[in-house]
């Protein structure tokens, strides 16, 4: 069902994404993704960022062991991108994203805050795309890195500029009515 959704997403588009930004939880939708995207483009592929939640990053403390293998995170796992408070990767994802995956970043909750809002209340003339925190964490942490100074090595690294066509997906509408409303609309999200 995956790489339907990137073939669907591959035809729609009328350039090829120079960026794909993919969330995990286990990883095995970003892996799915990540090795498409790297199939369908060949030599051609994006560069893939693999977005986690801070207090559930299993996919980011693999890459970061840098030992090949799968790690698990342990501990409360607390986090509003709540599709995304796994702790344990998916084994094969995983492989597929050591392999094809270009980087790996571990966000706050306020970057899936911002992404929601970003989605939910755009500019003029772009459409409203209504999603929950596990799918707009990546819109979030593009926003953040695309407006903040302070993330300029980051986006330096990952290779982001005026002619960056940027793809981000987003795996759930608002999941929670209740919680999409008050950060969306409030600009707040439940403190745990």
């Amino acid at each position: 069902g995956y790489t339907t959704m990137g073939f669907e997403i591959s035809n729609q588009l009328s350039e090829k994404p120079t960026h794909v930004f993919l969330q995990a939880g286990v990883g095995a939708m970003a892996g799915a993704m990540a090795g498409f995207f790297a199939d369908y483009y060949g030599k051609e592929r994006p560069t893939v960022t693999i977005v986690e939640p801070l207090n559930a990053d299993c996919i980011y403390q693999s890459a970061k062991a840098d030992d090949g293998k799968p790690h698990n995170v342990t501990g409360d796992l607390k986090t509003i991108m709540a599709g995304l408070a796994c702790g344990e990767p998916c084994t094969i994802g995983w492989k597929v994203l050591h392999d094809y995956a270009d980087f790996f970043v571990s966000i706050p909750d306020t970057f899936a805050e911002k992404g929601m809002q970003v989605l939910g209340i755009p500019l003029a003339g772009d459409e409203k795309v209504v999603s929950g925190e596990s799918g707009a964490s990546t819109m979030g942490f593009v926003y953040e890195v695309l407006t903040n100074p302070e993330l300029a090595d980051i986006k330096k690294a990952i290779g982001l500029d005026e002619n960056s066509r940027i793809l981000c997906i987003s795996t759930e509408g608002d999941t929670d009515k209740e919680n999409y409303r008050s950060i969306v609309w409030d600009g707040s999200y439940p403190s745990y």
